[in-house]
This record gives C-alpha cells, sequence and structure tokens, in this order.
C-alpha cells in the first residue's frame, strides 16, 4: 500500500474515535450524496434525475433514490445537471520554471487556479514538456497539483520552448518519446506534435513511432500551412485512426472547403478514417466564420477543450464552460457538450476510468448550472456570437472531496446548527467545518504541508530565453 493509503487509513480511524464510534462501521454508508440532480453520464446511458453516493473517493451508488440517512452529507442538486468531472483535453499547465516567451515556463499556468471553479478534475497537459524535460515537469506540477494533471509528451525532447526548439528537426526522436510514455503509463497518454513550420513530415511521423510504441494517441497542432504537406495528406495517411487533430475551427491550415463553405475533403477523409477533432480554441485557433459553417454542415467535435494558457485565458476564450457555451450558441444540446467533455475526451485518451459516474471510479463530480438569458461569445477575431444559455459550475466534487462551491450549497448557515457531524466533515469537503456555537476566533488547524513525491527532485530546466509563440 502506498504512504497516502496508509495515511487515509489511518486518518479514518483517528475520525472514527474522534466521533465516538465503537468502529468504522457505526458511520453511514456514504460520505457524500448528491441527490435530485440531472444526471448525464452518457458512457452509463444516464440522462436522467437521479442520486449519486460517494464514499472513500469512489462512486459508490447511482440509483433513482438513496435515503439521506445513509451518508455522512447529503446535497440538493434539484435543478442543476450532474456531471461526471469535466476534462480539458488541451492546456499548458508547466509553468513551474520560469522559463520566458516558453509553454515550458511563463507562458503556461497554474492548472488549479483555472480548473475546479470550471467542474474540470483532470486536464491534459498538451505537449509542454518532451522526454527531456517531463521528469522536471512531473515532480512540479503533476505531483504537486489537485488537478488531475495528465501529459501528452512532446516529439521534440526539449519540450513546447519557442521556434529554435520546435523546429529542431534532430531532436524529434519517436524512440525516446515512446520510451518515456512507456515509463509513466496512465500519467502521459498522448504525443503532441506543435508549432512546426518547416515542409518535412518528419515530426508526425516520428510522434506516430511514439504512439505506436507506447500505445499511445498522437494529437497535432498543424503548425504553419506548407503546400509540401497538405492537411489531407496528413489525415488520410499519415495519422492512424484514434489520433487527434486539434484546433479544428482555426480555418488557418485548410478545414474549409473555401468555395463551398463546407467541411474539407481533408476532415472528410479523417472523419472517415476515425480520426477524432478536437475544438483546441486557444488565443488564435477558433473563427466564428469556420465554426459556423461546420457545425452547420454537422461536423462537430469528438471533444471540446481550452488550449489554455495565459494569452487565452482572458481573450475570446475564458475557460472551459465558455467554449462549451459557444457549441450550446452553435445548436448543441447540453447532453452532447457535456459528453464531448466527459465520455469523448476519456476514450480519446483511453483512461476508461474518467468521464463517467460507473461504481468503483473515482469520484470526480461536477454540479452545473443552466442558466437562460442574453450571451455574448467571442472569438480568436474579436468577435461576437450571441447566445442564450451559459453554463455556470455550482460544485466540484475531486477525488470523493468537494474543492470548489459557489454559493455555499454544501454548507450551513453560520448561526444555525449543522445539519451533518462537523467532526466527520474531512470525509467529504476539503474546507474546514467549524462546530455549531464554536468561537469565530478558534485557530483554524495548519494544514499539513507535506508532499510525497516519487522520485528525487531533478534540477530545474535553465530559465533561457527562447521566440515568443501565438496559438
Amino acid at each position: 500500500m502506498s504512504v497516502q493509503g496508509i495515511r487515509r487509513l489511518g486518518i479514518s480511524f483517528l475520525l472514527c474515535i474522534s466521533a465516538g464510534a465503537g468502529s468504522c462501521e457505526d458511520l453511514p454508508a456514504y460520505d457524500l450524496l448528491l441527490q435530485k440532480g440531472h444526471v448525464l453520464d452518457a458512457k452509463n446511458k444516464r440522462d436522467d434525475v437521479m442520486d449519486v453516493a460517494i464514499k472513500d473517493g469512489r462512486i459508490a451508488a447511482v440509483a433513482a433514490h438513496i435515503e439521506s440517512s445513509l451518508a455522512i452529507k447529503s446535497v440538493d442538486c434539484t435543478g442543476l445537471y450532474v456531471t461526471p468531472g469535466l476534462i480539458d483535453l488541451h492546456v499548458h499547465v508547466y509553468a513551474s520554471t520560469g522559463e520566458k516567451n516558453s509553454y515550458a515556463g511563463d507562458l503556461s499556468v497554474w492548472p488549479d487556479d483555472f480548473t475546479f471553479r470550471t467542474g474540470v478534475t483532470t486536464v491534459v497537459d498538451a505537449g509542454s514538456s518532451g522526454w527531456r524535460n517531463f521528469p522536471d515537469f512531473k515532480e512540479h506540477i503533476i505531483d504537486r497539483s489537485k488537478t488531475r494533471v495528465l501529459a501528452e509528451l512532446n516529439i521534440v525532447g526539449a519540450g513546447m520552448r519557442g521556434t529554435n526548439y520546435e523546429d529542431n528537426l534532430d531532436d524529434m526522436d519517436g524512440k525516446a518519446t515512446g520510451e518515456m510514455a512507456s515509463k509513466y503509463p496512465g500519467v502521459i497518454v498522448g504525443v503532441k506534435s506543435a508549432h512546426f513550420t518547416g515542409p518535412e513530415w518528419k515530426p508526425y511521423d516520428q510522434a506516430v513511432l511514439a504512439g505506436n510504441l507506447a500505445h499511445i494517441p498522437v494529437m497535432i497542432d498543424y503548425g504553419s500551412r506548407r503546400i509540401e504537406r497538405p492537411l489531407y495528406e496528413l489525415l488520410a495517411t499519415h495519422l492512424r485512426p484514434g489520433d487527434i487533430y486539434t484546433h479544428m475551427y482555426s480555418g488557418l491550415r485548410g478545414e474549409l472547403d473555401s468555395k463551398t463553405n463546407e467541411p474539407s475533403a481533408a476532415m472528410l477523409i479523417g472523419r472517415k478514417r476515425g480520426i477524432y477533432f478536437d475544438v483546441g480554441h486557444g488565443g488564435g485557433s477558433f473563427a466564428w466564420d469556420v465554426a459556423a459553417p461546420l457545425m452547420k454542415a454537422g461536423f462537430q467535435p469528438d471533444s471540446i477543450s481550452t488550449d489554455l494558457h495565459i494569452t487565452s485565458m482572458n481573450a475570446g476564450m475564458k475557460d472551459e464552460l465558455n467554449v462549451a457555451d459557444k457549441m450550446l450558441a452553435l445548436g448543441q444540446t447540453v447532453p452532447e457538450v457535456i459528453e464531448e467533455m466527459t465520455a469523448h475526451p476519456a476514450r480519446e485518451i483511453k483512461q476508461d476510468a474518467l468521464g463517467n459516474l460507473a461504481v468503483g471510479n473515482p469520484a470526480d463530480v461536477a454540479v452545473l448550472r443552466l442558466e437562460h438569458g442574453h450571451f455574448g461569445f467571442v472569438d480568436m477575431y474579436n468577435t461576437r456570437l450571441d447566445g442564450a444559455q451559459k453554463l455556470t459550475c455550482e460544485l466540484t466534487v475531486r477525488d470523493g472531496k468537494v474543492v470548489y462551491d459557489l454559493n455555499g450549497m454544501t454548507t450551513d448557515p453560520w448561526n444555525a446548527a449543522p445539519t451533518s457531524d462537523p467532526h466527520l466533515s474531512s470525509h467529504w469537503t476539503t474546507f474546514i467545518e467549524r462546530p455549531f456555537g464554536a468561537s469565530h476566533h478558534v485557530q483554524p488547524p495548519r494544514p499539513d504541508a507535506a508532499t510525497d513525491h516519487d522520485h528525487p527532485s531533478p534540477a530545474n530546466n535553465p530559465a533561457t530565453n527562447a521566440p515568443g509563440q501565438t496559438k
């Protein structure tokens, strides 16, 4: 058993004793119960009002009705959607090095700052690190984040550090990339090629080589448009079924046929072959005059993602739900966009335990409100499409614990008796719960700052300057 597992057992035992229970069997059957919400779980074909029970960080039951008395904490989710924790398939979160103008540095963002408030519990870093610096990324970001951070390894060994690195054909090593990915199954879940400006096919073929070695998909950000490597050939011959084409609505590489204003032959052959298409909005990869005609023609995304980084987060792209709202404005339904943020991305990265609420799977849950009104949504060119619907995250549960609660729906009024035993609150929330009548001036316990690591710390990446990039 891991150190963390032993600690959890010890904490559970102490909580039983502190609650005056003779044994852990005296505790309720469930830690947390989400009641009367509209459950959307495409993988398990659930689309109805149901209750979701959680125990020890796992989904314990999903049923039409579960008694409140069976849980330490029950939460009324009437009128809200209860979904699997959202998966953002394309982000950049390797923010720890401080390297200037680099996605392996200060162009990335810290994951926990942007995830839970939008219902996202899992992100996939899309190629910020390569096989050379992945161990540093793992130690400083993956191992220290409350968000589940997975990675697609850049085919460039140095990672996404600017044109001088990303155009370096000599650092595109499919064998080394595949070997590194094979060391971390379930953490490295793909290979990424991005931003390449040259005419050669080497980045894409080496990425596929690495994907074959590690049995993982390849995601392509196709970089500069070159007549020597047309999009049709990439999607028809170089990529495999199950690989991923991101930035599908950018229009920068021939996604839209300019004569017919419909999906190009490249997009059609890619879909026919089983290539997955991902939104990857970013700061410069989503245009209304591309997305609208493609959607009108029925070319919907397989997955909705942000391409989150410092220049996208406050521009046309705000966050994962904002991108979903844009797809709603283009005609998709709520169940469709939820599926494209849960079951679909989980399938694309071959992580069957994620993106659904099957009993025994990790208890990552988002509780979302659908608002109606007048809203404006902006693309990469700072033009607006108006919409009448908007998703807001009310509650996020990660690993069975409440990690975000927008309006305090899990809490009690400050001047009323608690509805659940405060001594047992650590079973269902990461936040401190004060017993009724306790002094407002009681010093809260100091959180344990200790962190376990899988391996010794490698040296930090040098903070060298790299040419800037836009996405």
